[in-house]
């Protein structure tokens, strides 16, 4: 393969146009530096082009039509300049693309329909530009959640709206601000009630919990609340589906029919302060997240008897259950498990770069992924989530799961974001391995044992041997899990930058030395 990498420099200026006569180019990556002006048209005359990464640079002006005739390209990056412009209808005519990342541009328009056809399409990001109109009928638009940014895209898929639901502007303030305010003047009008009753049952001595309860999202909190300790008999130990620092979660099936998990606080004599922040804390976190990697949060109740939270319930149970039992292990193969590893990571991306505060969740772990039917991975458990306030990144105590912990907090106590990128390399490697480093390396007879051993050697022995190209794939997993365990903290990358080697190196043969388990295990 014809490669020119040029990424992660301080390059600067605009590509010349005579860029164009190496036509036996194949790989192309000058990602990461400062270079400007348009992308030469002459791009187009790149035939054998396979992979092109333009992203964090300063681009400008309009995307070229010509670069419609790479048809060998799989991978095409132009995220994170300042392109505008529509988007030309000739990228769909490159049906060996997989993967296209057009993000946090100045773009207008609609998306072309041509994007139909474009059956190869695995990976697509659009968000954070200026489209309107309907997204293509097409499986990786339907599929994907990377529509941030855009706030005239429409279409039937989470996170849109409607392309049919045509709603003036005074009448979406109307149904957008009204109810909200209502909500507002009714959590007021419930403190100020709860309040009160409390001030007049100190004097008479009575209790009735079943007045100091309040909910949001899908239920009515007075029933919802005499409905679940009727579906968990008072929180019955044999509802119990699993138990963490600050509360047990709870299986309850609604008169409904419907299944809902409730994960109920621990009762802190002498703590109650902390049990209560820790319940506010991942009421604040999740009520306004929407994204398909993190649990849904369907409601709450807080009297002075219990405090829980109503999630929606998911099937197959916890990363961690699926990955200590033998027979379970061997159904999540290595396809379940790349994609496990991708839509953790694209949750902490939008945790970390989405979100206004962005959010740390401070205690990501094998126990605190949850799986849907189709195995589908979602982040939970955000009692000890920490909205990152400019003013305000220290904490008094540690709250990380062992193994899991980044090396500075024991130290500083300091909490950011790397703390959970630093968390997401040790889960990463858990994933493939099927145990955690601790337990791996404990059981080898002595530490002599360990010497020379490849990642090949560690994968999860209960799966067979990887494919070729999924080797190449877990191998780009370990590399960038190598990368977010660095002891220095400045030097993991972001969440973003996990993301986008995931979605694109592994498209790309990792090459390079086999890597040792020294380098797995290296702090």
């Amino acid at each position: 393969m014809v490669t020119l990498k040029l990424n992660g420099n301080q390059l600067l200026g605009s590509i010349p146009s005579e860029f164009g006569a190496f036509t036996e180019l194949e790989y192309l990556d000058v990602s990461i530096n400062k270079l400007n002006g348009s992308i030469p048209s002459t791009f187009g005359e790149l035939v054998r082009l396979n992979y092109l990464n333009l992203s964090n640079n300063n681009f400008s002006q309009e995307i070229p039509f010509q670069l419609g005739k790479l048809f060998h390209l799989s991978q095409l990056d132009l995220s994170r300049n300042s392109l505008d412009g529509k988007i030309p209808s000739e990228i769909g005519n490159m049906q060996s693309l997989e993967g296209l990342n057009l993000s946090h541009n100045n773009l207008s328009g609609l998306i072309p329909a041509t994007f139909d056809g474009m059956r190869g399409l695995s990976y697509i990001d659009v968000s954070y530009n200026h489209l309107q109109g309907p997204i293509p009928n097409n499986k990786a638009f339907q599929d994907a959640h990377s529509f941030e940014g855009n706030e005239r895209l429409c279409g039937n898929v989470v996170g849109l709206e409607s392309c049919n639901k045509h709603v003036s502007k005074i009448k979406l303030v109307f149904a957008i601000v009204f109810p909200i305010l209502g909500a507002v003047l009714l959590a007021l009008f419930a403190i100020v009630f709860i309040k009160t009753r409390r001030k007049k049952e100190l004097g008479t001595g009575k209790s009735d919990i079943h007045d100091e309860n309040f909910s949001i999202f899908l239920f009515d909190g007075k029933k919802l609340y005499r409905e679940i300790i009727r579906a968990t008999n008072g929180f019955d130990s044999i509802f119990c589906i699993g138990k963490g620092g600050s509360g047990s979660v709870y299986k309850a099936k609604l008169p409904s029919g419907s299944i809902v998990a409730v994960k109920k606080l621990h009762q802190k004599l002498d703590g109650e302060e902390t049990s209560q922040k820790e319940f506010h804390n991942e009421i604040s976190a999740l009520i306004n997240i929407r994204h398909r990697n993190i649990v849904k949060l369907c409601g709450f109740c807080s009297n002075s008897q219990h405090s829980f939270l109503v999630y929606e319930y998911l099937e197959k149970g916890s990363l961690a259950s699926i990955l200590s039992k033998e027979d379970e292990a061997k159904e999540l193969d290595w396809s379940m498990r790349v994609r496990i590893v991708k839509g953790v990571a694209h949750a902490l991306s939008y945790l970390h770069h989405d979100c206004v505060p962005p959010i740390v969740h401070r205690d990501l772990s094998s126990n605190n992924i949850l799986l849907d039917y189709d195995y589908e991975p979602c982040v939970s458990d955000f009692g000890t989530a920490k909205l990152l306030n400019p003013d305000s990144s220290n904490w008094s105590s540690l709250a990380s799961t062992y193994g899991y912990v980044a090396p500075e907090l024991a130290y500083t106590r300091k909490v950011t974001e790397k703390c959970d990128v630093y968390s997401f390399g040790v889960l990463a490697l858990e994933v493939i391995m099927g145990k955690r480093l601790g337990d791996l390396i404990s059981s080898f007879l002595s530490p002599s044992a360990c010497e020379n051993k490849l990642l090949k050697d560690v994968l999860d022995q209960r799966l067979p041997p990887p494919t070729p190209e999924v080797e190449d794939e877990l191998t780009a997993i370990a590399r960038v899990a190598i990368a977010c365990k660095d002891s220095r903290p400045q030097l993991r990358p972001t969440m973003h930058m996990v993301c986008q080697s995931l979605s694109l190196q592994t498209a790309a043969s990792t090459g390079g030395p086999d890597i040792t388990l020294e380098q797995l295990i290296r702090i």
